[in-house]
C-alpha cells in the first residue's frame, strides 16, 4: 500500500507540473498548430531521466522509496506519450502529414538523443566518462 501511495504522490506532481508547463509552452507557440508544449514535456522529461538514472546507477543515491516517487510516479505522469499518440493521430486526421511527421521524429530521435545527453552530463561531471551507450 505504501508503494501505491508513493506513486500517486510523485504522479500528482509530475501530472500538475506538466499541465502547468505544457499549457505555457503552448500558449507561446500557439500560432503554429504544432503541440509544442507536448514536446517540450517529453524533452524535458527524457534528459530528467537521463540525468537522474544516471546518478543513481553510479552513485546508487535513491532509496527504493524515492526511485518510486520519482521515475514511476513523478517522471512517469509527467512524460505522458498517450498525449504526443493522440496529438499525432488529431494532426494525420486533419491531413496536416508534415506536421505529424515532424512529431514523430522529433519527439522519439530529440527524446533518445536528450536521454543520452543527460547520462553523458553525469558522467562529465562526475568525470566517470564512458560511452553512456555502454551501460
Amino acid at each position: 500500500m505504501l508503494k501505491i501511495v508513493l506513486v500517486g504522490i510523485g504522479g500528482f506532481m509530475g501530472a500538475i507540473l506538466r499541465y502547468y508547463l505544457s499549457t505555457y509552452i503552448q500558449k507561446l507557440a500557439q500560432s503554429s498548430g504544432f503541440p509544442m508544449g507536448t514536446l517540450v514535456v517529453n524533452l524535458t522529461g527524457c534528459i530528467t531521466i537521463g540525468l537522474l538514472s544516471r546518478i543513481d546507477e553510479i552513485k546508487d543515491f535513491f532509496s527504493p522509496e524515492l526511485r518510486l516517487i520519482l521515475f514511476m510516479g513523478f517522471l512517469g505522469a509527467f512524460t505522458t506519450f498517450s498525449t504526443f499518440g493522440n496529438e499525432t493521430i488529431q494532426l494525420i486526421q486533419a491531413k496536416r502529414f508534415d506536421f505529424a511527421i515532424i512529431n514523430l521524429l522529433t519527439h522519439v530521435v530529440m527524446g533518445l538523443l536528450a536521454v543520452l545527453a543527460g547520462r553523458f552530463m553525469i558522467d562529465i561531471l562526475l568525470c566517470h566518462v564512458t560511452s553512456p551507450l555502454n551501460k
